[in-house]
């Protein structure tokens, strides 16, 4: 999924981006967004789940672009909740291609559980897509999540950060490994002209 080469997206992660979409827009919702990227093949009709190409890297930012610019002020939203839900899905339908199935996180302090879910994260999507370039950084106390190959804004051209979906699953995800709200701020995007995506793990919220 590199940001010059329009590479492709696995049938697997593009399953699990339009399943999570439709449970947050509806299946009209998710239907009334494929037609207008141009991606009408799956309206009604996902695609299955295997390791075969699904789409292109550019369609998928299209898929994204659709959402932000149909529901308006909202899209950014609406996109971070799906991005949620895309996280969900992984967990209940690919938890052994994620690399969570039986991990016993709750023996490890806050910071190694924010490592682990991330670290686990860019595997899954390694495994499931070699062109995919992801990473964990960590410097002093700040964890941050990358990726050089990020597909939501392939191609896409903004002054600020767009990879809302990206902040929902990451969210998310900590969340889910740390039974804790973070705050997640992409500091760099591809979409700017930085050389990656760029998503860096701020303080807890709440500890609910």
């Amino acid at each position: 999924m590199g940001h010059r080469k329009d590479a492709v997206i696995v049938n697997t992660i593009v399953r699990q981006a339009l399943s999570s979409a439709e449970e947050v827009m509806g299946t009209n919702g998710l239907n009334a967004i494929l037609r207008v990227s141009n991606l009408d093949r799956f309206v009604n009709n996902l695609p299955p789940d295997n390791l075969e190409p699904g789409i292109e890297a550019s369609e998928y930012a299209r898929f994204n672009q659709a959402i932000e610019e149909f529901y308006g002020r909202g899209g950014r939203g609406m996109l971070q909740r799906i991005g949620k839900a895309s996280f969900q899905y992984a967990v209940n339908e690919q938890a052994a291609l994620l690399g969570v199935a039986g991990t016993a996180l709750k023996l490890l302090p806050q910071k190694q559980r924010i490592k682990f879910i991330l670290n686990s994260m860019a595997s899954a999507l390694k495994k499931s897509n070699p062109q995919v370039d992801a990473w964990v950084e960590e410097d002093g106390e700040t964890i941050a999540y990358a990726e050089s190959s990020c597909a939501i804004c392939h191609s896409r051209k903004s002054d600020k950060p767009i990879c809302y979906l990206y902040l929902g699953s990451l969210g998310e995800a900590i969340k889910w490994a740390t039974g804790k709200e973070y705050a997640i701020t992409e500091t760099d995007c591809l979409a700017k002209g930085d050389s990656c995506c760029r998503f860096e793990v701020g303080e807890a919220i709440n500890s609910d």
